[in-house]
């Protein structure tokens, strides 16, 4: 790899984020799901990043009914444009956003739909110099190849517990192969696969089925050198970080 693997973590508010640092932990990604209240806690981020050295990334807010074309216009673009807005305030430079893209359950007119949505906020987030990464929910590599083909300056969070669901192999793996160039950010975590959203249980990392080895084989041999964030609680992540320094080539893995 050219470069060290960031670490980081999921941060619901300042308290949590303060926490993070101690860990041994360089960045916390921080949720707004509510752009207008967040403003409230914009000093206390500053602060907590001026004494730990942290520096912070953004996750957006979830996008609703992913069918409703009309509430994705009128109210979910708005909410990511004051996102957007938000970002430079903490020196944000990337945002990871859900946005269902899976055929099997999103119709064609509304994928088509989105495509242009990604197309305007990418847009818009270029004019900042900010980045846009798409999430993996349930989709396969095939799934995100038209946008990811017609938005070039979108780019992929690939998060390795949700590749896990709704399919009988990890998706990760063909992410990888098709998109390796396009990874600029992984979410960490563990599950038992399964078919629903209460199957993403964001389990400590080796605690569920994930084969996170041959996933971190190949992320290394693609070079992959940028930024992970443990979706997990502190207390997990004081019980896993270990195995993780180990996958990402930090520390070495125990005979």
């Amino acid at each position: 790899m050219n470069g060290k693997i960031l670490l980081g973590a999921t941060a619901r508010d300042p308290g949590e984020a303060s926490l993070l640092r101690g860990l041994g932990l360089e960045f916390a990604e921080i949720a707004i799901s509510d752009p207008i209240g967040f403003g409230a806690m914009i000093d206390s981020y500053r602060a907590i990043s001026r004494s730990s050295g942290l520096f912070f990334l953004c996750h957006g807010p979830k996008e609703g009914d992913p069918n409703d074309i009309q509430t994705l216009e009128t109210v979910y673009f708005p909410k990511l444009l004051q996102v957007l807005s938000i970002m430079p305030k903490l020196e944000m430079g990337l945002l990871t956003i859900h946005l269902w893209m899976d055929s099997r359950y999103v119709s064609k007119q509304t994928i088509a739909y989105k495509i242009g949505f990604l197309a305007r906020l990418v847009e818009r987030a270029e004019k900042s110099k900010l980045s846009v990464c798409i999430e993996n929910l349930s989709e396969t590599a095939a799934d995100l190849s038209e946008v990811l083909d017609c938005v070039p300056g979108l780019n992929l969070t690939l998060d390795l517990g949700h590749a896990q669901l709704l399919s009988q192999e990890n998706t990760s793996h063909g992410f990888i192969e098709k998109f390796a160039e396009r990874i600029k950010h992984i979410h960490l975590h563990d599950n038992f696969g399964g078919s629903s959203a209460a199957d993403d249980l964001h389990l400590g990392v080796g605690e569920g089925k994930i084969d996170f080895e041959k996933i971190f084989e190949k992320l290394h041999a693609a070079r992959y050198d940028k930024t992970i964030t443990l979706e997990l609680r502190p207390e997990q992540i004081q019980s896993c970080l270990g195995y993780v320094r180990a996958l990402v080539g930090q520390e070495k893995r125990r005979p």
